[in-house]
């Protein structure tokens, strides 16, 4: 079995993995001349660090991370706690795998050190997909012709695939943007920070938490706007962040301004779609079901649809690639999607404005922390997503 795979982001990365783990021959095309160190902090719930153990990758990435012990909710003002989230070893426990902060670059190398060298290529920009009964074919900018017998398009929130495959649909901007830096722990040793915090303000959340063995601290401030530039790389105004955050706990206002470079970017989603599939051509990850960040299964879900992927390839003859994809998005597209959906409500929730709304979800969250010590965003962190019968 011959696939190629669109894209070489942590999606497309796994999926080769995956599809390799399957007995598939992999080409990875990807249209950047090299892999370099990009991104910030990524959140890994037990969901994710599941696949990373079936594909041999969790001691490594581990190795580089931090196994967090609580989530804490707080109040904007005064850093009052609202309620907490078990993580650390109840969690591990209680889904068969653990909950790591890691440096995205960090997972980004250890998935790509696991890509055959052969099996990639650079610097080549995907310009069309094309297929018949037999096979699909990926021309790039070029002028090549690669030749497969299905084609996984994982290129980003700004697919292109997606496009040549069910027509114009433009990604959408979520009327957020976040501010992002990473700094040394040491930095702000001395503001007796929660080890990892959400705190929710109107119109606004922040978020912190360590990564790269809790030597870096990684800092996202996320604020409700009309518009803004979807860029990872756009720096804020000096003390831009600081205006955003007016009024806050002190320990917040501390930590932005020791911060240094903070870079902003708008929040894009893509809209859900009734099928992610066309005969031997497939969408995964953020190409399939770009998602706002707030229950931090971005990743996580672009890791399971990977794993489902491998699973659903396994033991099928190139006749069958239509009905191996129909399996692998009938498994994964309804899940993947209420995730979407819970993501993007809880960004609502985490910026209601002071009062009786803020009171009632405060109320709420210490409720279902009650319930369930892991918390309600939880529910996709299950066992059930994929057969860890090889792993």
């Amino acid at each position: 079995m011959r696939a190629i795979v669109v894209g070489a982001g942590i999606g497309g990365l796994a999926a080769t993995l995956s599809l390799r783990r399957a007995g598939c021959e992999v080409t990875l095309v990807e249209q950047a001349p090299r892999f370099t160190e990009i991104g910030a902090g990524i959140q890994l719930a037990p969901n994710a660090t599941r696949v990373l153990r079936r594909l041999g990758l969790l001691d490594a990435v581990a190795a580089r991370s931090v196994r967090p012990s609580r989530l804490s909710f707080r109040t904007w003002s005064d850093g009052g706690e609202i309620c907490h989230y078990a993580l650390g070893r109840e969690a591990e426990d209680a889904f068969g795998a653990p909950y790591l902060q890691a440096h995205r670059a960090d997972l980004h190398e250890a998935l790509a050190a696991a890509v055959p060298p052969g099996s990639v290529r650079l610097n080549s920009v995907a310009v069309a997909i094309d297929q018949d009964d037999d096979s699909a074919t990926v021309t790039t900018a070029a002028g090549e012709r690669l030749e497969a017998d299905l084609v996984v398009a994982a290129d980003g929130v700004r697919s292109s695939a997606r496009r040549w495959l069910f027509g114009p649909d433009e990604a959408l901007f979520s009327g957020t943007a976040a501010y992002r830096a990473l700094l040394p722990a040491e930095r702000v040793a001395d503001l007796d920070l929660p080890e990892y915090a959400l705190w929710l303000g109107p119109g606004r959340h922040f978020v912190h938490y360590r990564v790269r063995r809790g030597e870096l601290l990684n800092v996202v401030g996320v604020v409700g706007t009309d518009a803004a530039r979807e860029s990872w790389t756009a720096r804020a105004e000096p003390e831009e962040q600081l205006r955003a955050f007016e009024g806050w706990d002190p320990r917040v206002r501390s930590l932005l301004g020791r911060t240094g470079t903070v870079l902003r970017y708008g929040i894009h989603t893509r809209a859900p779609l009734a099928r992610w599939n066309l005969g031997r051509v497939t969408l995964l990850g953020d190409s399939a079901h770009a998602m706002v960040p707030f229950h931090a299964q971005g990743a996580a879900q672009a890791l399971v649809d990977a794993a489902v992927l491998g699973d659903c390839l396994a033991d099928t003859g190139p006749a069958d690639v239509p009905e191996a994809l129909d399996r692998y998005v009938g498994r994964r597209l309804t899940a993947a999607t209420r995730v979407q959906a819970g993501s993007a409500r809880a960004g609502e929730d985490y910026h209601l404005p002071d009062g009786p709304e803020a009171d009632a979800r405060n109320a709420r969250l210490a409720a279902q922390a009650a319930e369930n010590r892991f918390g309600p965003h939880a529910g996709a962190w299950g066992t059930d997503t994929f057969d860890e019968r090889a792993s």
